[in-house]
């Protein structure tokens, strides 16, 4: 019997736009809860004509049916780290092959702030890094999505692990000299809105390099954050980590999640349009830590129910991310012995999260 061209997955709890739809049962038939597969290309597609193509039907039972986990931010697990990457090879057997607690199925890669000291004192090894991180596909791992930059313009009061000495300002640094000669592989850089030139930057690469742009590790205002939205940014990093903390009449980059679109009818949303002094943007989307740790249950309810279709989990995880608890020497980025207990890093003898 020929292979099926086509798989139809029925009676599937089907999970779109942050939500999940509800129980199927005989009396709620949904058309919705059937979705069609091309096996070839691994695409959804609309209903294909059985006359021409074999179909091979698969009953979830009232299974989800959602897509695969895309990591936006990770620096590495297994003991080894992004900015140690050297080769397709070690990137299949040791970063990019799914496990039973690890299912991701595509990777944009966080290379963090030690692109500054990369670039300054190992120029060559940077260089022959970041070329590695292009999007493509791999034969039994997870597909790259390419790099996440989260530095070096970051703020260095709200620096969390990083090392503050690798921060720079864009006043005072190219990208030429921090990235290198081509930015292609950089599909997203995590930036503080506050720091002088960041406002000249944002258009220049969301418009110029096509690189989205998110705003994290940064003490900046709700208006800085807004004007930020306005220039080009389109999401914040692990929201409520390394920022100002969200206050009842001063609410910070957290306080952006709640904004409405532009396409509402909110009478709120029409004011900041009239308004000549609120400059217009669209809500961003914004990375949350589901660990149980960086944030309290109760505070990752609230921020996902405030806009779920714009909510994006990560796991920001490191390279001590499945190894055994103990004390791990730091690396390029962190310039102290890290302490694993269970899911939880921390700089030796603080209690500063590590990723």
């Amino acid at each position: 019997m020929p292979a099926s061209n086509f798989i139809k997955f029925v009676n599937a709890r089907v999970y779109r736009d942050g939500y999940t739809s509800p129980p199927f049962t005989e009396s709620t038939s949904d058309p919705q809860s059937t979705i069609y597969v091309d096996d070839d290309t691994g695409l959804i597609v609309d209903r294909p004509s059985s006359v021409v193509y074999d179909i091979k039907t698969v009953d979830l039972q009232n299974r989800i049916l959602a897509p695969a986990f895309l990591e936006l931010q990770t620096n590495g697990c297994v003991g080894v780290h992004f900015t140690q990457y050297a080769s397709d090879e070690e990137y299949v057997e040791n970063l990019g092959k799914p496990t039973p607690s690890r299912t991701t199925a595509l990777y944009e890669e966080s290379p963090l702030s030690e692109w500054k000291s990369a670039f300054h004192l190992r120029a060559k090894s940077a260089c022959q890094v970041l070329p590695l991180l292009k999007p493509r596909s791999f034969e039994g791992g997870a597909t790259l999505l390419g790099a996440h930059c989260e530095g070096p313009f970051l703020n260095p009061s709200k620096k969390g692990a990083h090392n503050a000495s690798l921060m720079q300002k864009p006043s005072e640094s190219s990208i030429d000299e921090i990235y290198g000669p081509t930015t292609s592989p950089i599909k997203l850089i995590t930036l503080a809105p506050e720091l002088p030139r960041s406002p000249n930057l944002l258009p220049y690469l969301t418009q110029s390099q096509n690189i989205r742009v998110s705003l994290g590790h940064s003490a900046a205002t709700y208006e800085t954050g807004l004007s930020a939205l306005a220039a080009g940014a389109s999401c914040l990093t692990h929201v409520f980590n390394a920022m100002e903390p969200l206050h009842h009449r001063s609410p910070g980059l957290a306080g952006l999640i709640a904004l409405p679109s532009s396409h509402s009818n909110n009478p709120e949303r029409k004011d900041q349009h009239e308004s000549t002094t609120n400059p217009v943007a669209e809500p961003p989307y914004f990375s949350l830590i589901p660990d149980g740790i960086h944030l309290h249950p109760a505070t990752l309810t609230l921020a996902f129910r405030s806009s779920p279709h714009k909510c994006i989990l990560i796991t920001d995880s490191v390279e001590l991310a499945g190894l055994p608890d103990g004390l791990y020497p730091g690396n390029a980025q962190i310039a102290h012995p890290q302490r694993k207990v269970g899911n939880r890093v921390t700089i030796e003898g603080t209690d500063t999260l590590i990723g």
